[in-house]
């Protein structure tokens, strides 16, 4: 397989692992059906990160500029609530949950970066 493939199926797995955290974790605001839920809803949010979160970053780069890469947590709070609405079996109650939960999956992915993914 090709590196861009292998990097998309890891992406795809660390959105999944993520995603299933954030879930447990803030189990009042997000709602779910089955894991099958979570493995779409990963896919979804993996394709959204790839295609949409770049552009969404150099648009903007001002505020991530000022604040210090802060606004980055906004930025992955919106590609999951964007994610939820993409994918009506997966509910989120508000923005603020899609924002804890874009931080715990932003949390993963690096945790898994940092250990596994130095070749890839």
């Amino acid at each position: 397989m090709s590196k861009p493939i292998v990097r998309f199926l890891v992406r795809w797995l660390v959105c999944v692992f993520g995603l299933w955290i954030a879930a447990n974790l803030l189990s009042s605001n997000i709602k779910y059906d089955s894991f099958y839920v979570i493995i779409i809803a990963g896919l979804v949010l993996a394709i959204i990160n790839t295609i949409i979160k770049p552009l969404l970053v150099i648009l903007s780069l001002p505020a991530i500029v000022v604040t210090l890469g802060l606004f980055m947590i906004i930025i992955n709070g919106v590609c999951v609530y964007l994610a939820s609405k993409l994918y009506g079996q997966l509910h989120i109650t508000d923005f603020l949950a899609a924002i804890f939960a874009g931080m715990v999956i932003g949390l993963v992915n690096y945790l898994v970066s940092a250990i596994i993914v130095r070749d890839i």
